[in-house]
């Protein structure tokens, strides 16, 4: 399948709040950017249509998704 490329090479995102690898994922059934917290391990895909989610919410809703207390640091969210 031509679409299944896992050679594309990672890149870091970082600040000093966080510092995430990102690279696209091409062993789902479609290309998928694959995300992992390098503080963490935790590792996180998204499709397409998550992608595009993100990219029409309007502010207000992707403010609440970056508040830390809200599930980050909660010993239930593992």
């Amino acid at each position: 399948m031509a679409n299944r490329r896992t050679d594309v090479p990672a890149d870091v995102v970082g600040n000093e709040f966080a510092e995430v690898r990102v690279t696209i994922d091409g062993e789902a059934n479609s290309r998928r950017v694959r995300l992992e917290d390098l503080s963490s391990g935790k590792v996180r895909y998204l499709d397409a249509l998550e992608l595009e989610t993100l990219v029409w919410l309007p502010p207000g809703h992707l403010q609440k998704l970056l508040d830390p207390s809200a599930d980050r640091w909660r010993e239930d969210n593992e």
